[in-house]
């Protein structure tokens, strides 16, 4: 039986890397261009049921996951361009929590499914364009106050779409759906 804490953090909670290589900018890039179709995938042959199961007790349900990872995906393309076209932006924070009782966290899932593969091919597209000083452009977080590279934020969001496809994956495993 899983933990509380382990079926929160599937994967771990994020570390921000001590170094960033070529090597780990490309793995990053490749996870950023793999999760739209591996959020399809997962989600393939769920009915509403199954869909509106939470992946933890007082978890959001499978539908809430994907449509916060196309909502805060969304957020991050916006929070690169600004760190791309403005000198060290500080971005706006949304309520997560807040968002995933709109009436929009109803719908089917496909719509935000649809929004991640747009969204995703416009960050690869914007990622492969980088120079080395466009990877060093940085946003603040007024949460944290913490100044943010694009380096950071693309590993920041590698490892968001896979906690999150790893919430449906490992329920689909607990539930057998």
């Amino acid at each position: 039986m899983l933990t509380d804490e382990q079926m929160r953090y599937p994967i771990g909670k994020f570390q921000t890397p001590a170094s960033y290589t070529d090597d780990d900018l490309y793995r990053w890039m490749n996870d950023i261009r793999m999760l739209p179709g591996q959020l399809r995938q997962a989600v393939i042959g769920l009915n509403d049921d199954d869909l509106n199961t939470p992946y933890r007790k007082g978890g959001w349900t499978l539908r809430q996951v994907v449509h916060h990872v196309a909502d805060s995906h969304m957020n991050s393309i916006t929070r690169i361009k600004l760190a791309l076209t403005e000198d060290n932006p500080t971005i706006k924070p949304y309520e997560e929590a807040y968002w995933a009782l709109q009436a929009d966290y109803h719908l089917p899932v496909e719509p935000s499914l649809k929004m991640l593969d747009g969204i995703h091919q416009r960050m690869i597209v914007l990622f492969e364009s980088f120079t080395p000083n466009e990877w060093e452009r940085t946003f603040i977080h007024p949460e944290t106050g913490a100044t943010n590279s694009l380096k950071k934020t693309l590993a920041t969001y590698s490892w968001h779409g896979r906690h999150h496809l790893a919430h449906i994956t490992e329920t689909r495993k607990k539930y057998g759906f």
